[in-house]
Order: C-alpha cells, then sequence, then structure tokens
C-alpha cells in the first residue's frame, strides 16, 4: 500500500499536492523544533569519553618528579646546602717531595658528586690544612688563624673547585706559638701527611710527601 493516495474532492489536484507538503514541512518543523529543545546544541548529553578538558591558567598538566629525596623538583628555586656524602674533599701537594731549600705548597679540591646543585661555606672558617707524622700532629692552619671569612659558594652537578695554594715554612705549630719563632721540623727523608677539612667535611685520604 502506498503511503502517499491522489487526493479527492472537487479541487485540482495540484492544490491537493500542495496542501500535502505545506502539511508535511509544517510537521517537519515541529520534529526539528522539538529535538533543537531536548538536545541544545553544544550540550555533552551525558559523559563522553572524548571531550577535552580544559586546564586552568598557572597549572600544569604534569607534577614535576619527586627527587631523590622525596620532595618535588620545582617545589622551590633555592639552591640547597651540600650534603656531607656528597661533597669529596682532596688535600694536594704541589710536589712529592722538597729539598732542603723549598717550601711545599698546599691546596685542595672539592666536588659536588650529587645530582643536583648545591651550596657550600669555602671560607676559610670551615677549612683546615693538617699535618701529621704518624701520630705527631706538626702544623695545623688554624692554630694562629686570623680573620676567617664564610663564604657561599654554589657547586654544579660533578664541578671540582681547587683552593688557592698556602705556603707552610717546615715548622711545628699550636696556639702558642703565633708570635714566637717555631722550631723546624725534621727532615732527611722524612715522612708527612696532608689531611684538610672544607665545609665540614674531613678528606677521605691524605696526600704524602717527603722532606730532604
Amino acid at each position: 500500500m502506498s503511503g502517499w493516495r491522489d487526493p479527492l474532492g472537487p479541487k485540482p489536484k495540484s492544490v491537493y499536492v500542495r496542501r500535502r507538503i505545506l502539511a508535511l514541512a509544517v510537521l517537519v518543523a515541529i520534529v526539528v523544533a522539538v529535538a533543537l529543545i531536548i538536545w541544545k546544541p553544544g550540550s555533552s548529553g551525558g559523559a563522553n569519553a572524548g571531550s577535552k578538558v580544559e586546564i586552568p591558567d598557572g597549572v600544569s598538566e604534569t607534577q614535576a618528579p619527586a627527587d631523590e629525596d622525596g620532595e618535588d623538583g620545582d617545589a622551590s628555586e633555592d639552591v640547597a646546602e651540600c650534603k656531607a656524602k656528597r661533597l669529596e674533599v682532596v688535600p694536594v701537594t704541589d710536589r712529592e717531595s722538597y729539598a732542603a731549600d723549598e717550601e711545599p705548597e698546599f691546596s685542595l679540591t672539592v666536588a659536588n658528586t650529587g645530582k643536583k646543585p648545591c651550596t657550600a661555606d669555602l671560607g676559610t672558617a670551615g677549612m683546615v690544612f693538617e699535618v701529621t707524622s704518624g701520630s705527631d700532629r706538626v702544623w695545623v692552619s688554624t692554630d694562629c688563624q686570623t680573620q676567617p671569612d664564610h663564604r657561599a659558594v654554589v657547586l654544579e652537578p660533578g664541578q671540582k673547585l681547587s683552593t688557592e695554594a698556602i705556603v707552610w715554612d717546615r715548622t711545628r705549630s699550636s696556639a702558642g706559638t703565633c708570635d714566637i719563632a717555631r722550631d723546624p721540623v725534621g727532615a732527611d727523608g722524612a715522612s708527612y701527611h696532608l689531611r684538610v677539612t672544607a665545609a665540614g667535611v674531613d678528606s677521605t685520604g691524605t696526600a704524602q710527601f717527603l722532606l730532604y
């Protein structure tokens, strides 16, 4: 059975066709209007797995990874103080042996073995040079030190810094010998060891040298 039948009545067939087309157009308009009311343009229509979530200004999409100490990587722009286990302090002598008319020159290096920058006090207030021979404490740089200073230095990962050299006059020191003549130490091939401290961290070893 056809969905459309020829119109019946005294008026021409074209009149009935136009009326049916007009009625159909009105019906379609009503259906469209109802659909627009129920389904508003831009409505998500419920949960939409493909919808995009807008991120507010100032909020990052990803959080910075935590560092080895459990703190957020971008939690602070301040450089933390170097931990003792991240500092490598090494004593340095300019030679391994010295003739009778030569005075040893001492220095030290400090390296940051960690993975992040850190700050260390590399002033003379926390720096010590000590010469020993066996169990004998021969000379210490702080025995007669004057005006020790503090100096905060940022060390990058893997960076190694060296101090300026200081000269040892081959004499024995103590806190009571600052204003008097000091006794010279033994030579003739005698063995001595240099141990150092920087930023409160002791060197793990010594530098051996000989005096002639």
